[in-house]
């Protein structure tokens, strides 16, 4: 990646998984991202701009998603400050069978929703069906209030536009304001939990293997 960009890790890989998750801030200029083994998942949090690929253009601004796959060498051009998630998955992850057409970039206002644990939906970004076979990319919707405890198969890290909210783990409760981000592990019980007392929550919300959102498994209190 370019230098001149400000980077900082929020969620880094850990043993037994590649799966991390980096903010990337840029202000009117390029940037060059090239992951030679890793498949990259684009998020933008703030800003406007454009990404490059092998010459195709595409605009980017706030809740557009945008993948490359390991190898592929993308511009992003800021038009003024960009704020961007860069979710990145190595090669070790399982991948799945490609179900559709590889899309470049997608915006989270066009994806439909679904219903995953409780009252909550999501709106998948990228998985299968549009490119990504390593990872899932969406966006979940939370309204106020606690799901049931319950844990996924699969490998997760989330991200916290706007709080507030709490993540509660078996053995820890943690409080999330704007910025926030965590990794939740396979079978790991827990509850994502919005604390406001009349405003949904948007989270965006990245894992592997790629599958559904909606794969939840309710866990004893």
């Amino acid at each position: 990646m370019d230098r001149l960009a400000d980077t900082r890790k929020l969620v880094p890989a850990i043993a037994g998984s590649t799966l991390a998750l980096s903010g990337v801030r840029a202000q009117g200029r390029k940037i060059e991202i090239h992951e030679p083994d890793h498949d990259s998942l684009l998020y933008v949090v703030a800003g406007a701009g454009s990404l490059a690929l092998e010459g195709d253009v595409v605009d980017l601004r706030t809740g557009s998603a945008a993948l490359f796959l390991a190898g592929e060498m993308v511009t992003i051009e800021a038009d003024s400050e960009l704020a961007l998630l860069q979710a990145t998955v190595g090669p070790e992850a399982d991948r799945h069978a490609p179900l559709g057409t590889r899309e470049l970039v997608v915006d989270v206002d066009d994806a439909s929703a679904s219903q995953a644990t409780g009252a909550r939906s999501f709106r998948v970004l990228f998985g299968p069906r549009n490119g990504s076979t390593r990872a899932t990319l969406f966006a979940g919707d939370l309204p106020p209030g606690r799901a049931p405890w319950h844990y996924h198969l699969y490998d997760e890290i989330v991200w916290i536009p706007e709080g507030p909210g709490r993540v509660h783990r078996r053995d820890s409760d943690e409080a999330l304001a704007a910025g926030a981000a965590f990794r939740l592990r396979p079978r790991e019980v827990h509850i994502v939990e919005n604390s406001s007392p009349d405003r949904e929550m948007t989270v965006i919300g990245i894992f592997t293997p790629a599958g559904s959102p909606a794969a939840a498994y309710l866990a004893s209190a």
